[in-house]
C-alpha cells in the first residue's frame, strides 16, 4: 500500500498539476484575503484575526481538490491499467486508500504557505494583542477534516467515470451539495421540522463551528463519518466494475 501511496504522491509532483493546484490555492486566496475588496479582506476588515481565510479556503478547495483528484481512477479505467494495478498483491481497499492518502497529502501540503498569513496577521495586529491561537488552531483542524473528506469525495467521483472531466465536474457537485446545498434547503422554510435536520447535515454546519473554536466531539465524527463513507462506497463500486 506505501509503495502505491508514494507511486500517486509523487506523481503529483512529477508533472505541473501538483504545482498548479499549490499555486492556484494560494494565488486566489491571497487576493481575496489581501487585494481584492470584499467581505473577505482582511486588511479592511479592521480585524487581525484568520477567520475570512477559513470562510473562503473551502470554496477554493471544492475546484482544487476535484482537479487534483479527477484522475485517480478515471485514467486507470480508461486506459485498462486498473487490471494491472488488481494484479499486485494488494487489497482493493487498499488500493482506494492509496489514492486517497496521495490526495489527501497534497491537499494538506497546498495548507502549508498559508501559514504565511499566521505571520501576516501578528504583524498587523496592535502592540501587546496577538491573535487568537486557539481559533487559529481549531480553523485549521477544520481544514484537516474538510480535505479528507474532500479527496475521498473526488477519489470515489473518478471511480465513475472514464472521463477526468465528468469525475471533476461530479465531485465539484457533490462538494457543494454536502457542505452548502443541504443547509441552503433547510434555510428556505420550506420543509417543517426538517429544515433543522437538513441544516445539520451540512458539512457547513459542523465546519462553521469547529472554525469558530467550538471543538464538539459530534462534529469531529459527523466528518470523519462523511469521509468514511465515500471511502467504503468506493470499495463497492471498485468491487462491482471488477466482477
Amino acid at each position: 500500500m506505501f509503495a502505491l501511496y508514494k507511486k500517486e504522491f509523487i506523481q503529483f509532483f512529477s508533472s505541473p498539476v501538483g504545482y498548479i493546484a499549490l499555486a492556484v490555492f494560494f494565488l486566489l486566496n491571497s487576493l481575496f484575503l489581501w487585494i481584492i475588496e470584499g467581505n473577505y479582506n482582511i486588511p479592511n476588515s479592521g480585524f487581525a484575526e484568520l477567520t475570512p481565510f477559513f470562510q473562503l479556503a473551502p470554496w477554493i478547495l471544492m475546484f482544487v481538490i476535484s482537479a487534483i483528484s479527477m484522475r485517480s481512477f478515471s485514467e486507470e479505467l480508461k486506459s485498462g491499467t486498473i487490471e494491472t494495478l488488481l494484479t499486485k498483491p494488494i487489497t482493493k481497499i487498499k488500493i482506494i486508500l492509496a489514492k486517497f492518502l496521495a490526495v489527501w497529502s497534497v491537499s494538506l501540503i497546498m495548507l502549508i504557505p498559508t501559514f504565511i498569513y499566521v505571520i501576516s496577521i501578528n504583524q498587523l495586529s496592535m502592540e501587546g494583542q496577538h491573535p487568537d491561537t486557539g481559533i487559529i488552531f481549531s480553523g485549521y483542524m477544520a481544514l484537516f477534516l474538510l480535505t479528507g473528506i474532500f479527496s475521498a469525495i473526488g477519489v470515489f467521483s473518478s471511480l465513475l467515470f472514464n472521463s477526468q472531466v465528468n469525475a471533476f465536474l461530479i465531485a465539484l457537485v457533490l462538494m457543494f451539495l454536502l457542505f452548502y446545498g443541504l443547509e441552503g434547503i433547510g434555510n428556505f422554510n420550506l420543509l417543517g421540522s426538517m429544515d433543522y435536520y437538513f441544516q445539520k447535515m451540512s458539512l457547513d454546519y459542523h465546519y462553521s463551528n469547529i472554525i469558530k473554536g467550538l471543538i464538539k466531539l459530534s462534529d469531529i465524527i459527523f466528518m470523519l463519518s462523511v469521509g468514511a463513507i465515500f471511502i467504503i462506497i468506493s470499495n463497492n463500486i471498485l468491487n462491482k466494475k471488477i466482477n
